[in-house]
């Protein structure tokens, strides 16, 4: 199936489990039509479909990925998603050294090779560095897939953005979309910019804001909900370090409470991962419980288990993310773009139910409306 006309050129900030799954799927999708639409949202977005997007500049700190094509680097520990599209053709970028800040938790170092990452014995990028290789090689988004927890990183490479002048899209939950200070900075340089963190295709930050919605719209009071979740892939490791989570908790808690008619108790809502389980892999399994009173005031509760390979549940999502930063490009529109914020990602800078958010999605791929 032939592609569009025009490529949308993006850079990669970690090579881990959610770019593989995000390059195997740009490769997945090249050769299908739309009638073989499963698992994403929209087969074309403007002009653009998902086999459009071309890797042009890539940045990781293991020693494994560091220095390969990153064909390869997408394949090697701790990399664990399923693979399941083996044959990527070498792309003739390498990926290079970045910055490691905060890019890392301390205890990484305290597991074997197969689980976390080996440090490249290479020079640090410098900023200087990152914005000389977004420039030569005509990137237009950089898309931040670093680790939980990475603050200074984060906001080490949207600087990068601002200076190469590149769209940003921050998949992971460090608040710089949803900081206002950060925002203006992206609107006076007229560069789009979607975030804050992900939100995956059926994950368990959309089931549970749906499901508190649902119980809002039939009339059932929402006393308490706790979602928790366990996992095997570095992600999770990461998140063992606790003092790394306080975005992470409040954008997956945030997402929930922006769908009650009251605000849960802190007490009463517990949102956050649970436990690292080495041999889930990429797997991630949520536990779901929501206490509440139905007519009479009559108690009831529900359970939920989800079990969904967790990269490629975001990798739907960020090529459709992708496409309406393109479109934002080609329309000369920069700062946030609020409508595909609200839908795609758990903390935006403005929080709606998620078929508003989906209709002001569809209307701002139609430019109906300037969102």
């Amino acid at each position: 199936m032939e592609t569009g006309m025009n490529k949308i050129r993006i850079a990669l900030i970690g090579i881990g489990n959610c770019a593989s799954a995000l390059i195997q799927g740009i490769e997945y999708y090249k050769d299908k039509s739309p009638q073989e639409l499963i698992g994403l949202m929209h087969w074309q977005i403007g002009q653009y479909r998902p086999g459009d997007i071309e890797v042009v500049a890539a940045f990781d700190i293991d020693e494994r990925k560091v220095g390969r094509d990153v064909s390869e680097a997408v394949f090697q520990l701790p990399n664990c998603t399923t693979v399941f599209n083996p044959h990527i053709p070498a792309a003739g970028v390498i990926v290079h050294m970045g910055r490691i800040l905060d890019g890392m938790a301390d205890h990484m170092n305290d597991h074997e090779d197969k689980y976390t990452f080996v440090p490249a014995r290479r020079k640090e990028a410098t900023k200087k560095d990152i914005v000389a290789e977004l420039k030569r090689t005509g990137a237009e988004i950089l898309i931040n897939y670093l680790p939980v927890g990475s603050e200074k990183a984060s906001r080490y490479y949207a600087e990068c953005a601002l200076a190469a002048g590149v769209a940003f899209i921050n998949c992971i939950p460090v608040f710089i979309a949803s900081d206002t200070r950060w925002a203006r900075r992206f609107t006076e340089r007229n560069l789009p910019i979607i975030g804050d963190d992900v939100k995956s295709q059926m994950g368990a930050t959309v089931i549970h804001r749906v499901m508190t919605h649902l119980f809002q719209a039939r009339g059932v009071k929402l006393e308490k909900t706790y979602q928790l979740n366990t996992g095997g892939n570095t992600d999770f490791l990461n998140m063992l370090d606790r003092s790394r989570l306080q975005s992470k908790k409040e954008s997956k808690t945030e997402a929930v409470q922006s769908q009650t008619k009251k605000r849960l108790e802190s007490e009463n809502i517990h949102i956050g991962p649970s436990d690292w389980v080495p041999w889930q892999k990429d797997n991630k399994v949520c536990f779901l419980r929501m206490e509440g009173k139905i007519f009479g005031n009559i108690p009831m509760n529900l359970e939920m288990r989800l079990s969904v390979e967790d990269s490629p549940n975001s990798g739907g999502v960020i090529i459709d993310a992708i496409r309406c930063c393109k479109l934002a490009l080609d329309r000369g529109k920069g700062g946030v773009l609020f409508s595909p914020s609200a839908y795609f990602m758990k903390h935006p800078p403005r929080q709606f139910f998620d078929e508003d958010a989906y209709q002001m999605l569809e209307d701002f791929i139609r430019e109906k409306r300037d969102s």
